[in-house]
């Protein structure tokens, strides 16, 4: 367990990297801020464009120079190649942990990390009849979901942050086209968030929606998608950065 003596712990998030897509030198930029700015900074899938190990291979030359704790989860383009287990083994050993249904401790925050998976919100989630082809995407989703509340459970830290790449609120997916709303994120996610409390959820994938919302447990989600940190903070490097505070001693 790593403690720390801060009055505050500042967790950094950002998404939705999509190397080499998204140039060079705003990478590094990011990289640069977060070192004087954050505890630990957490990469919410979507790390590589197209999932080719050469991709990982460039993203990782530039996150070796992040000097604090990294964790991270694999999001959709991560898988697309079909060698996602070498994208993570190059971030891993530049220094990502990456996350898929278990959890780190740092500065006595459990962080816990799912990919995730869509299938919709709320009473229009699809539901696990019709074709087999259906019921194994249903399947994806459920499963998703009960990898998360399982890592929660073993947390054995009071304070809990969850990371995922799939959005499991409708409200930060606002602003995206509504047709493809259903393939951004699924509730089920929320449940388990609301299953075992956290303090707060990082999300990407949604490009276009919104900022923040809140489960209906009124626990804290950020979307923290590259493209949508970029419009909505133009006047700093584009990545989320949450202040923390630590419990007084007793």
């Amino acid at each position: 367990m790593t403690t720390t003596d801060k009055d505050i712990v500042r967790v950094a998030a950002v998404g939705d990297l999509h190397c080499p897509k998204t140039a060079d030198e705003l990478l590094r930029t990011i990289f640069a801020y977060v070192n004087d700015h954050a505890d630990v900074l957490l990469l919410c899938g979507d790390l590589t464009d197209y999932g080719k190990p050469e991709e990982a291979a460039s993203l990782a030359k530039m996150i070796t120079a992040v000097r604090i704790p990294m964790l991270g989860v694999l999001g959709n383009h991560d898988y697309e190649s079909g060698k996602s287990r070498e994208v993570e083994q190059i971030l891993c050993d530049a220094g990502v942990a990456i996350l898929d249904g278990d959890s780190r401790i740092l500065h006595d925050i459990g962080f816990v990390g799912v990919k995730g998976f869509a299938g919709g919100f709320g009473e229009q989630a699809l539901q696990p009849w019709g074709e087999e082809v259906l019921k194994h995407f249903v399947r994806e989703s459920i499963d998703e979901a009960l990898k998360l509340e399982s890592a929660l459970a073993k947390v054995q830290v009071p304070r809990r942050i969850a990371l995922m790449h799939y959005a499991p609120v409708a409200g930060t997916t606002k602003g995206e086209p509504s047709e493809i709303i259903p393939f951004l994120g699924s509730s089920r996610l929320e449940d388990a968030l609301n299953r075992y409390p956290v303090l707060m959820a990082f999300h990407g994938h949604a490009h276009h929606g919104s900022l923040e919302s809140r489960t209906k447990d009124h626990v804290p989600i950020y979307n923290v998608a590259l493209p949508l940190l970029q419009q909505g903070f133009p006047d700093r490097p584009p990545v989320r950065i949450v202040e923390i505070p630590c419990p007084v001693a007793t």
